[in-house]
Order: C-alpha cells, then sequence, then structure tokens
C-alpha cells in the first residue's frame, strides 16, 4: 500500500484548517485504511456499488424459477428455513454453510410460482455452539409484523414479494437539491386525528399538502426502520430492512415519497447505524449467541452495549457488517426513492467513549486521539462516498454534538463526507434561557455567538427545537413559554393576557433568529410550527401499553401538520381544540412566511453573515443575510422609534417580513410601506470610521420583543405593490447581488477579546478560529 501512503502525505483540509496537520499522523492512518477497505471491496466484490446490492444477494429473493435464501450466521451449527410455506417444518428445508459462514438454500418454484408465497411469515432456525435450536427473523427481511390483538406478542418476518400488479410503480422524479434544505420532521404514526396510529398514506393525503403549503421543501421522517418498542420512536430498530408495519407496507411507503417528490418536497430518512436494539427475539441481537466479535454483528463485552441506551454496538470492522449497513443506505435510496439521509447518533459511532459524560471543549486533541473510533469513521467515509456516488444530489445530514473537525468536508478532501451537522447547542441556548433567565438578562452576545458559531466551510442545519425537546420527557419552546395558559388563553375571543403576549412574540422571534443566523439549513419538528406539540411523560407509556399510537393528536385544518396535542384524558380535548384554533394559526403563518421568505430571498444559502449590533442595554441585534437586514428587538418593553441600523448598500428600504404584523397576531405597529432612506456613515473606505462598521445606515421603528426584516427597493424595476405580501409570505421578487464577505461572520468592527463585554458595537471573529462544543444529552 505504498502507494495509498503517498498519495494521503498532503490533504486539503491541511489548507482549510492549517491546525490540523498537527494531527497528520492520524489523518494518514485513518484514510489510509478508508482506501485499503475500499481496494479490497473493489478486489473481492467489484466495487462498492455492487457490494451495496447485498439485499438482492441475502434475505429472501428470486433468481431464475426458484427462490434463494441467504443468511450469514457463522456461529451457526445447523440451520432450516422454517414458514407458513412448510407448516414450520424445516426437516425437508435444511440449509448449508460456506467458508465465510454464510448460510443458502435454493426452493424450486412450485407449477410456476414461488415455493414461499407473497405476504407469509418465515423465520431463520439454527442450531448454535450450546446445541440449542432457536428461531430468528430473517435479518435481510424486509417486513415484519406481529398480533396486536395479544400483548407483548413477538414479531414475525413476512416475505415481502408482490406481485407486479401490486407493486407501486414511482411516477415522479426526485425534486432538485434545493441550494438550502428547509426541513419538516415529522413522525408518521403521531401525524392523524385519531387516538390510531396514522398511516403512511394518511400522511401522504393530508400531512404533505399542508407541509408544502407552508413553504418547506424537504420533509425528514422518523421511525421507518422497524422497531419493536414504539416508544423509542424508531430509535431501538429491530429489522433495518423492514417499513415500520404499523404504518402500512412498503408499498404504501413508496406512495408517500412519490406524493411528496409530486409536490416538489425532497424526503430525507432517519436512519440508525450507531446501534441496534438488544432484542433478542426480533432483532439483529439474536444472532449473537456467544461467538466471538469478528463472527458477529455486535462487539462483545462491554465494547458491544451502550450503557445510556441499552442496546447493541455494531463492529464496523467486519466484511459483513458492512456489507450490511452500505446496502441498507442503498436498499432505501434505490427501492423507496429516498434523497438522503439523517444519521442518528454519529457522536456515539465517533468515539469509543460514545460522548458518555464528556464534555467537549474545542481542542483538536479530543477529536484526533485514541478515543477516536477509525472503524466506524471508515465506515462512515464509505457510506458518505457511496451516497453521492449514486445520487450526487443526495442530502446526508450528522447528529453529532462534539463538532468533530471536517465531518462535513468531502471524503476526496479528508474529511467524514457529509453535508450538514445539526446546529445542536442552539436549541440547549434556548432551553436554558427559558428555564433558567430572566427576559433582561438575556444576553445578545451570547445568542449571537451560539448561533453563529460554527465551523468555517462546513455547513448546519439550524433548529430551535425538534423531536428531541418535543416528545422526549421535555417541553416544547411554546409550553415553557405559556405552560398552563396554553390550555385557557389562546382563543382570539378573549384579550391575550401578558404571558400569552409574551410566548406568542418570543416564539416567532426564537424561531425567526435561528433560521435567519443559525446555519445553512432550517429544521422544524411537526405542530412547532404552531407551538403545541407537548408529551407528557406518563402518556406515551399508556398509550404504548395499549398499543395504539402513542399520541392523540388533532388536526387544525388551517396549519401544516399543525397542532399534536397529546393527552391522557380525552376530555381535555373538546375544550383545548376550541380554545387553541385562534392564536395558534398566527404562529403558523408566520412560520409559513418566513420559509417563503428564504424562498424568496435564498439568504440561507448566501455566504453574506455580518453582524453589526448586539446592544445589551437595548435587547436589540441587528445583522445582514444575504440581501436582508434584521432588527430584532428582545427588550420586554421598550419601544425604539428613530432606531439607527447600519447596512451595506445606499437606497431605500422596506419592510419585507414583520412579526408584529396583525395577520401574525402582533399589534401592528410597524409601517409596512413605510420608505427608509440610507444616510452615509464615515469616511468612504474606512470601515473604523464608519458606523458599527457599515458604510450606510437607516432607522425605523422597533417595538418591544418584535423581529423585522427589511429588503432594499431596486429603483432600476419598477416598484411592486405589496398589498397582502407580509401576509402571504410573496415578497419583492427582484434579487440584489451583494459581494460575499468570503464565510466569516463579521461583528461590526471590534477587534477585542471574547471575554470582553460582548455588548460592544463591534466586534470581529472568524469562524475558522472559534465554534460551540457542548456534551451529548
Amino acid at each position: 500500500m505504498v502507494t495509498v501512503v503517498e498519495e494521503v502525505d498532503h490533504l486539503p483540509i491541511y489548507d482549510l484548517d492549517p491546525k490540523l496537520e498537527e494531527f497528520k499522523d492520524h489523518f494518514n492512518y485513518r484514510i489510509k485504511r478508508y482506501l485499503e477497505q475500499k481496494c479490497l471491496i473493489e478486489k473481492h466484490e467489484g466495487g462498492l456499488e455492487e457490494f451495496s446490492k447485498g439485499y438482492l444477494k441475502f434475505g429472501i429473493n428470486t433468481v431464475d424459477g426458484a427462490t434463494i435464501y441467504r443468511e450469514w450466521a457463522p456461529a451457526a451449527q445447523e440451520a432450516q428455513l422454517i414458514g407458513e410455506f412448510n407448516n414450520w417444518n424445516g426437516a425437508k428445508h435444511k440449509m448449508e454453510k460456506d467458508k465465510f459462514g454464510i448460510w443458502s438454500i435454493k426452493i424450486s418454484h412450485v407449477n410456476g410460482k414461488p415455493a414461499i408465497p407473497h405476504n407469509s411469515k418465515v423465520k431463520f432456525r439454527f442450531r448454535h455452539g450450546g446445541g440449542a435450536w432457536v428461531d430468528r427473523i430473517p435479518a435481510w427481511i424486509r417486513y415484519a409484523t406481529f398480533d396486536a390483538s395479544k400483548f407483548g406478542a413477538p414479531y414475525d418476518g413476512v416475505h415481502w414479494d408482490p406481485p407486479a400488479c401490486e407493486r407501486y410503480v414511482f411516477k415522479h422524479p426526485r425534486p432538485p437539491k434545493p441550494d438550502a434544505p428547509r426541513i419538516y420532521e415529522a413522525h408518521v404514526g403521531m401525524s392523524g386525528e385519531e387516538p390510531e396510529v396514522s398511516t403512511y398514506r394518511e400522511f401522504a393525503d393530508n400531512v404533505l399538502p399542508r407541509i408544502r403549503a407552508n413553504n418547506y421543501n424537504t420533509v425528514q421522517l422518523m421511525a421507518i426502520m422497524e422497531h419493536s418498542y414504539y416508544a423509542s420512536f424508531g430509535y431501538h430498530v429491530t429489522n433495518f430492512f423492514a417499513v415500520s408495519s404499523r404504518s402500512g407496507t412498503p408499498e404504501d411507503l413508496k406512495y408517500l415519497v412519490d406524493k411528496a417528490h409530486s409536490l416538489g418536497l425532497r424526503v430525507l430518512m432517519d436512519v440508525v447505524h450507531s446501534h441496534a436494539s438488544n432484542n433478542v427475539t426480533d432483532g439483529l441481537n439474536g444472532y449473537d449467541v456467544g461467538q466471538n466479535t469478528h463472527e458477529s454483528y455486535f462487539h462483545t463485552g462491554d465494547r458491544g452495549y451502550h450503557k445510556l441506551w441499552d442496546s447493541r454496538l455494531f463492529n464496523y470492522a467486519n466484511w459483513e457488517v458492512l456489507r450490511f449497513l452500505l446496502s441498507n443506505l442503498r436498499y432505501w435510496m434505490d427501492e423507496f426513492m429516498f434523497d438522503g439521509f439523517r444519521f442518528d447518533g454519529v457522536t456515539s459511532m465517533l468515539y469509543h467513549h460514545h460522548g458518555i459524560n464528556k464534555g467537549f471543549t474545542g481542542n483538536y486533541k479530543e477529536y484526533f486521539s485514541l478515543d477516536t473510533d477509525v472503524d466506524a469513521i471508515v465506515y462512515m467515509m464509505l457510506a458518505n462516498h457511496l451516497m453521492h456516488k449514486l445520487l450526487p444530489e443526495a442530502t446526508i445530514v450528522a447528529e453529532d454534538v462534539s463538532g468533530m473537525p471536517v465531518l462535513c468536508r468531502p471524503v476526496d478532501e479528508g474529511g467524514v463526507g457529509f453535508d450538514f451537522r445539526l446546529a445542536m447547542a442552539i436549541p440547549d441556548r434556548w432551553i436554558d434561557y427559558l428555564k433558567n433567565k430572566e427576559d433582561r438578562k438575556w444576553s445578545m452576545g451570547e445568542i449571537v455567538q451560539t448561533l453563529t458559531n460554527r465551523r468555517y466551510t462546513e455547513k448546519c442545519i439550524a433548529y430551535a427545537e425538534s423531536h428531541d425537546q418535543s416528545i422526549v420527557g421535555d417541553k416544547t419552546i411554546a409550553f415553557l413559554l405559556m405552560d398552563k395558559e396554553m390550555y385557557t388563553g389562546m382563543s382570539d375571543l378573549q384579550p391575550a393576557s401578558p404571558t400569552i403576549n409574551r410566548g406568542i412574540a418570543l416564539q416567532k422571534m426564537i424561531h425567526f433568529i435561528t433560521m435567519a443566523l443559525g446555519g445553512d439549513g432550517y429544521l422544524n419538528f411537526m405542530g412547532n410550527e404552531n407551538g403545541l406539540t407537548f408529551q407528557e411523560k406518563a402518556t406515551t407509556g399508556a398509550m404504548i401499553n395499549a398499543d395504539v399510537s402513542g399520541a392523540l393528536s388533532t388536526l387544525i385544518t388551517f396549519g401544516t401538520r399543525s397542532c399534536l396535542i397529546k393527552l391522557c384524558n380525552l376530555s381535555h380535548l373538546t375544550y383545548l381544540i376550541f380554545n387553541c384554533t385562534n392564536i395558534e394559526q398566527y404562529m403558523n403563518a408566520f412560520d409559513q412566511a418566513m420559509n417563503a421568505l428564504e424562498e424568496e430571498f435564498s439568504f440561507l444559502s448566501s455566504s453574506k453573515q455580518i453582524v453589526s449590533d448586539m446592544n445589551e442595554k437595548d435587547k436589540v441585534i441587528v445583522f445582514e443575510r444575504g440581501d436582508l437586514v434584521f432588527v430584532f428587538n428582545f427588550h420586554p418593553n421598550k419601544t425604539y422609534k428613530s432606531y439607527k441600523v447600519g447596512c451595506d448598500l445606499p437606497g431605500k428600504y422596506r419592510v419585507a417580513l414583520d412579526s408584529d404584523a396583525l395577520v401574525f397576531g402582533g399589534h401592528g405597529r410597524v409601517g409596512h410601506d413605510v420608505d427608509h432612506f440610507t444616510s452615509p456613515e464615515g469616511m468612504p473606505g474606512v470601515p473604523e470610521t464608519n458606523f458599527n462598521n457599515r458604510p450606510n445606515s437607516f432607522k425605523v421603528l422597533s417595538p418591544p420583543r418584535t423581529c423585522v426584516a427589511y429588503y432594499r427597493v431596486d429603483e432600476d424595476c419598477e416598484e411592486l405593490r405589496r398589498e397582502g405580501a407580509v401576509a402571504s409570505g410573496k415578497i419583492v421578487t427582484e434579487y440584489i447581488d451583494v459581494e460575499a464577505t468570503g464565510g466569516e461572520t463579521i461583528y461590526g468592527g471590534w477587534k477585542g477579546s471574547e471575554k470582553e463585554d460582548c455588548g460592544k458595537k463591534g466586534m470581529k471573529s472568524s469562524q475558522k478560529e472559534k465554534w460551540h462544543h457542548h456534551s451529548e444529552h
């Protein structure tokens, strides 16, 4: 492998971040391991693309007039295929084992028909070293069901091979990849109106059109891979190739994805390759019968268990584990037309300590050391290389709280290959403020620091709250803000209380500043656009034990998917429905409008991001993103009648989006037809003489707890009349060509230390030098 070593002597990532060259030995080792593994796969399997077609070889497949079943189980001494087709008697269907531990059997068709009928139950029976016979669901099974009438009933593998007339045929092409994803995260099972598990087809017909109406361009689906414990929300996977049967069949899921594509929505799948359920009878763990780690899907001993998640950990160095996981990605992408993935638990994969009780300070030694799990990193490099080769426009997102450098740089540069990482520090900051700090003690500098502190050249998906905040034992932002008054004070038929007024205002501000300043894409969890998703801890257990959806929900028709209200007591529902159908629509309308604003101006994909004012006394944040100027006034009660705002280009500015507009439940204090003319600031070409380091300025009215975005009117074109523009979210169509800033977030012009008063007007900080980390949950 001498040529390999020579090839990695200098990696492009060193040019992006010279500090990485200090860890050259580490990067040389892991890129060498990646290239060696890739070369071996090319030599023995014909390349990654062929290797990843494992689902066409393993499991049950029809080939040349026969049914062929293959299973990797090197610890098995004898093996049989059993099922309804042979009355669960495998005496006549014994399997043969090859030198790699792969068992197989070929069963000829009977009268031209498969011996194993479509939709019939099957299992893999084998005898292990201890002499006992055990029955397991085939590891590559594509469908698994259970008897819902029996409490705790085990799952059965189901052979899914419908005749051509019953197979779903895709009708619509994948939508093009957007410059910036605006992601609507959703759980299909909890998306319906009835106290039962919602189906893929119901979601497709009832929910997808609302998501599109709210101007999202991407849907991210949770809990698609089969999981026997519903309360895990899909994160304890038992059957990796099987569609969760609670919501329908594989053909139903294909219908959902195709329907999304017809609406111009891309679909990402929440994929869990960081661990697996420890269930024995219905999961991969059932194949662990005491063999060594080289003959197992998982590591042995303590290394094979995640102590916090109570689950099994893959051995990513094993050939058949790589085949299984890479083929799993290929299967979902090819068979179901998913446009990409959100990888769950990436931090756990990156380090041997899995991030447990580990804080990350940003010191590079925390990322590149003996704590780093190179086997897992090589797997992720192979996976990202494969997915982008198969689908160049794929969107692959990593859930990593550690902030490992180059996680989101291409593999051929020496990176891990993800497109985006989730900006997980942002929701933590909001939760901390809402739970622990009075409004007057909120730090504008700290908010800006959290929102902008991301690695230079590595893209982030920003979010104020996701399923982590909404359905995993915590409260949403809306409930943290308004709590019990959500049940009594949401009617528009009565004056809003101070609590509701504050809650509605801050709900809009928090989500908007997170979107506008927090990253290169935006994510919202189902229902949070209306502020009405709440999960009581007791609800989940009660619902799961009853084997229904885990959520009682009501659908507010003017919203996207709107109001997910999960309650143990049905008697509350009617009262709640009639008391929340007015005010929540304002939040939904604002969600719709801010997505439309981004669609019109594409500010998320702009490299221009300049924060010119973080005023701690006034509680005001002013910044430019793309072609827009944003003014956020977090003060509880102060109105600024002529607040001076810095900007780049001279001219006339008008309101593009106003959270205080009546249509958004505000008080209508900001004039939408007012022209704001700029004045030049300081000496041309001498930034330090300008106002907050901006060459021009204009003055605005800024009421308390409001956020307003301004656009520059293009005088070269006829000014468009903007009647109803704020309500519809339609903004002036012209784009303004502004010179990019080279990827830096620039604060005013102050060049002092970060430890100094961040309320001063002016601070310059390069994203190459600093970013935020926090420990894993």
